[in-house]
């Protein structure tokens, strides 16, 4: 079941949207705040984000940026403000789609029905010699299956949908093993060093997985 998060202050617009695409057989999760998106973000994964532009703590658009330095998931505005402008200031911070308000039901379903397809269609990430299915949990290497395990999948996800940026040790911490303030920071080096014998051809002199001593991990991006 795919899973939406709604990030709206309007707590009838809210509701409205949330029964409106139930029927659609998705999972909603509601926030009112762009703190609480964020952490709802950081505990689970989701499939698209229905985002607000003006929350009463800051701007969507800002956060949209900061979300897009770290993860790929899809975003659509739902704004009122309509002007060319504010669309393409939308677009730029790395929304997949904008829809402004008021709008109907019937538009919202179709253009969340269109971004969650062309996802399902792209869920396969390509990169030199591997194949990524993080739908399937389906991984190769030069054509043969790589086995990981759960936390392996997790890191790898997190690592290649924020290729060519810096993931910070504390973030791959608390979403991967969840509470990092109670996780031994030693099960994220071994799970590094498992991943990089499965994917490195000289582990010791990673290609893939670089470290970013003092910050975290980052899956460079090849010039």
């Amino acid at each position: 079941m795919k899973r939406i998060l709604v990030v709206e202050d309007d707590l009838a617009m809210s509701r409205g949207i949330v029964l409106a695409l139930k029927k659609e057989g998705l999972a909603l999760t509601e926030a009112h705040s762009l703190r609480e998106a964020e952490q709802l973000r950081r505990e689970q994964a989701f499939d698209l984000i229905l985002l607000d532009c003006s929350l009463p703590d800051g701007s969507g658009l800002e956060w949209c940026a900061r979300v897009r330095l770290e993860s790929a998931v899809p975003i659509i505005f739902l704004t009122a403000n309509d002007t060319e402008y504010d669309e393409v200031a939308g677009l730029e911070a790395g929304a997949d789609d904008y829809i402004t308000k008021p709008f109907s039901l019937a538009v919202l379903r179709a253009r969340v029905g269109n971004v969650l397809r062309r996802q399902t269609a792209s869920t396969v990430v390509e990169i030199d010699k591997f194949a990524f299915d993080f739908e399937q949990l389906i991984f190769m290497r030069d054509g043969e299956p790589l086995e990981l395990s759960k936390n392996e999948q997790k890191v790898l996800q997190l690592l290649v949908r924020s290729r060519g940026s810096t993931v910070p040790r504390e973030r791959l911490l608390d979403r991967v093993w969840g509470d990092a303030e109670y996780v031994d920071e030693n099960a994220l080096s071994v799970t590094i060093r498992r991943l990089r014998s499965k994917l490195e051809d000289t582990p010791s002199a990673p290609r893939y997985i670089k470290t970013v001593y003092g910050i975290g991990y980052t899956w460079v991006v090849k010039p």
